[in-house]
């Protein structure tokens, strides 16, 4: 599965576009201690994937950039919000190969910063000009909730040793699928799409969204910082709930089970994190998760499959298929 080169192009058109109005945002504005943080964040490049997404949605059903794009800004400034919060909770130093948020300043100008990226996201999201704004608004507002709900659960997760499949799977979709899932959501609304049609791209999008998550699991400890931007491991050291750990924890043999336990009882070093590496081999859990990559990117081209045949609904395959090749 590979995107096709019209549509790389077309995504990297989009992404600059995006950056384009983000750098818009903060012209001029004070106080620098809010703002500078905020501009800091933006500047860290990122794939710009929720803004794409929306404004793909809104085209798949008929509708055109300029209607979607203050919503795509939206969206991107919420996904930088969970970003700079993300980072303090996890303790994360670095972000996209640079100190994180909270480490080139502050834990409180971190906070701050973040507050600002939601305020700034509805700023955004109600200079959007729709007849369904009142509704959009609600779908956005649900969707920083569920967010909420995903992190806390995260965070419940990493003292339990009896997560679930099914649970990390409610977790994943709140915390990641949600914010794709209201992009194609919002852009399908914009774009004047039917009900149907507004399902079948939600439904595409919370597929993506496990798929995303579960990838990212993998590439976490299968990956190197040159390519991530992040500590390799750094989930194991920090023993989150990833699907992999899930996996192995509930499906993995005796003795792995047993070691698992010793590694998450002690101070994690990074000679453990290949350790667990193997174990996670060892017990099919590398391979589960892929599996379970491939299952979520099928059902989301399943319901890809229920739009209309346009230009635009292949935009999407290929950025199914863009986002699927990924590797960090």
């Amino acid at each position: 599965m590979a995107a096709s080169k019209s549509s790389t192009n077309q995504f990297s058109e989009l992404r600059l576009l995006v950056d384009e109005r983000l750098r818009n945002v903060f012209t001029a504005r004070q106080p620098a201690i809010l703002y500078e943080p905020i501009q800091y964040v933006l500047d860290g490049g990122g794939k710009r994937i929720r803004p794409i997404l929306l404004i793909l949605s809104c085209q798949a059903v008929g509708g055109v950039v300029e209607e979607c794009l203050d919503a795509a800004l939206a969206v991107e400034l919420l996904h930088n919000f969970t970003l700079v919060h993300d980072d303090i909770m996890d303790g994360d130093d670095t972000r996209r190969g640079r100190p994180s948020v909270h480490k080139k300043w502050d834990t409180d100008t971190a906070l701050l910063a973040g507050d600002g990226l939601v305020a700034l996201a509805y700023q955004s999201l109600f200079r959007t000009k729709s007849t369904k704004i009142d509704e959009i608004a609600g779908i956005f507002t649900d969707g920083i909730v569920e967010i909420c709900e995903g992190q806390a659960l995260d965070r419940e997760f990493e003292a339990r040793r009896d997560v679930t499949i099914d649970e990390y799977l409610v977790m994943i979709g709140k915390k990641t699928a949600s914010l794709l899932t209201i992009s194609a959501k919002i852009g399908a609304l914009l774009g004047g799409g039917s009900a149907s049609e507004v399902h079948a791209l939600a439904e595409f999008a919370r597929n993506l969204g496990r798929a995303f998550q579960i990838q990212d699991d993998l590439l976490d400890i299968t990956s190197t910082e040159e390519v991530t931007g992040k500590p390799f491991g750094s989930d194991v050291i920090r023993k989150k709930q990833t699907y992999l750990l899930v996996h192995a924890l509930t499906h993995g043999d005796d003795a792995a089970r047993r070691r698992l336990d010793e590694i998450l009882d002690s101070e994690i070093a990074k000679t453990h994190v290949h350790e667990v590496k193997t174990i996670f081999e060892k017990n099919g859990s590398l391979a589960a998760a892929e599996t379970a990559v491939h299952q979520y990117l099928s059902a989301a081209q399943r319901h890809l499959d229920e739009l209309p045949a346009t230009p635009a609904k292949d935009d999407l395959a290929s950025f199914l298929a863009y986002l699927s090749n990924r590797k960090a």
